[in-house]
């Protein structure tokens, strides 16, 4: 960066290392999120678990609690030291998935699966926020990018963990492994230093005053019906995550109704989760923000433009033959997709909201990404999938799947309209800012 690009261009010094940081806590905040999940076919017959039950272990239980105690710590966020907000947070989820490696049926899951998701929910409204402060606007594409790297690697080390580990160490093992190595990274977290906050809009003032609650939930208020930019990219990201949600059942699918070996299609599909992953986070964060500069366009329109080309796809892979060509590549888009959505989306959301709500608008916007949209794939996937095996339908993963991945595509005009939108949207706030 030249000593001429104004201050508000810049990243603040150390910002890549913090970035790298955050990511690393990122993985594992979802490799164990993704574990019980990963470890489907391992776990569901060892505590007997029915599809319902299964589905309400890795939805609802875990996302009612994630999601509504995501906004009160998005609003503690805008007010406390973040990092060592993040470092009780891995502490307390670290802790509980080492618990949850001792249940013996689906209460003694259930119970510890709430309060990971309370733990787990002071991690993402803090991280995005300490980055709106550390990077400026036009690299906000690459950090979120970066950081939600996170989320494939997750969730990619979480298979590799079944297929590597899992047959030897067992499920409970891994369970008690990963709580270990949390709670060593959140010891090391809470020596970092907070980053100071700083003005998204403008670097002319610092904020010198945290915001009471009050007015935090006023701004918030004020801010999402005054913007149908922002209102439609986060109705889009939802409807997005009712495939992500469904999608749990994902390794129960590939064992029963596509023939693989348990261990064997979570290494196939850990190593292809990773590596698409990683490829789609990079085009979603760099190639949003290269998007934008060119085009003028905000970036919900790359995002439609992303969703419209692979809509095609997602259908296809879950036809066609394990052996055909097309079903590996349909798996490995299907996480560059992933993996593309992120940056982009929690960019957008992070510049059309007042700098003094960042954390809690993001901590709204991961509710109802999860309890709508991930709990509701989830949970009436699995109730789909039993009512369908109670009728001697066949292929009812296939067809619960496909179902929801139709659904999902309500995404793709909401990402257009708010793509639209975006610049004008944008204006106005930095208008009512200056005021």
């Amino acid at each position: 960066m030249s000593k001429d690009t104004p201050v508000e261009e810049q990243a603040l010094p150390g910002s890549m290392p913090f970035l790298l940081l955050l990511t690393v806590l990122n993985v594992m905040n979802f490799v164990d999120r993704q574990l019980l999940s990963s470890f489907a076919n391992f776990i569901v017959p060892d505590l007997n678990l029915t599809n319902t039950e299964f589905g309400l272990l890795t939805g609802l239980v875990f996302l009612f609690f994630y999601s509504t105690m995501g906004i009160f710590m998005g609003v503690l966020a805008d007010r406390v030291n973040r990092t060592r907000l993040i470092a009780i947070g891995l502490a307390s989820w670290s802790v509980l998935t080492a618990l949850s490696g001792a249940a013996k049926g689906f209460v003694s899951l259930a119970i510890p699966r709430m309060f990971i998701g309370v733990g787990e929910s002071m991690m993402t409204p803090s991280a995005m926020s300490i980055l709106a402060d550390r990077f400026p606007a036009s690299r906000l594409g690459f950090a979120s990018g970066v950081y939600y790297m996170g989320v494939p690697i997750g969730t990619g080390v979480s298979l590799l963990i079944v297929g590597y580990l899992g047959p030897s160490w067992g499920w409970r093992n891994c369970f008690y492994m990963l709580g270990a190595l949390g709670v060593a990274m959140a010891i090391i977290m809470w020596f970092i230093k907070e980053t100071p906050r700083r003005h998204l809009a403008t670097a002319e003032k610092m904020v010198q005053s945290a915001p009471s609650m009050k007015e935090i939930a006023a701004t918030v208020m004020q801010t999402l019906p005054r913007s149908p930019a922002l209102m439609l990219t986060i109705a889009g990201g939802v409807a997005y995550h009712f495939i992500l949600g469904a999608t749990v059942f994902d390794q129960l699918w590939f064992v029963q109704e596509r023939g693989f070996d348990r261990a064997e299609i979570a290494q196939y599909a850990g190593w292809i989760g990773i590596s698409g992953g990683i490829l789609g986070n990079l085009f979603g964060g760099i190639g949003s923000d290269w998007f934008t500069r060119r085009t003028g366009l905000g970036r919900p329109m790359f995002l439609f433009w992303i969703m419209l080309i692979l809509a095609p796809v997602n259908i296809a892979y879950r036809l066609v033959d394990p052996d055909s060509v097309w079903f590996w590549l349909g798996l490995f888009f299907g996480y560059f997709q992933l993996g593309a959505f992120y940056g982009p989306t929690f960019s957008t959301i992070q510049e059309l909201v007042p700098p003094q709500v960042r954390a809690t608008v993001v901590a709204f916007y991961i509710l109802l990404l999860n309890l709508i949209g991930v709990g509701f794939g989830v949970t009436f996937a699995g109730i789909a999938i039993d009512q369908l095996i109670a009728q001697g339908v066949e292929q009812p993963y296939t067809i619960a799947l496909i179902g929801f991945t139709i659904v999902s595509f309500i995404c793709i005009p909401c990402f257009l309209i708010a793509g639209q939108r975006f610049k004008r949207d944008k204006a106005q706030l930095y208008k009512t800012l200056a005021q």
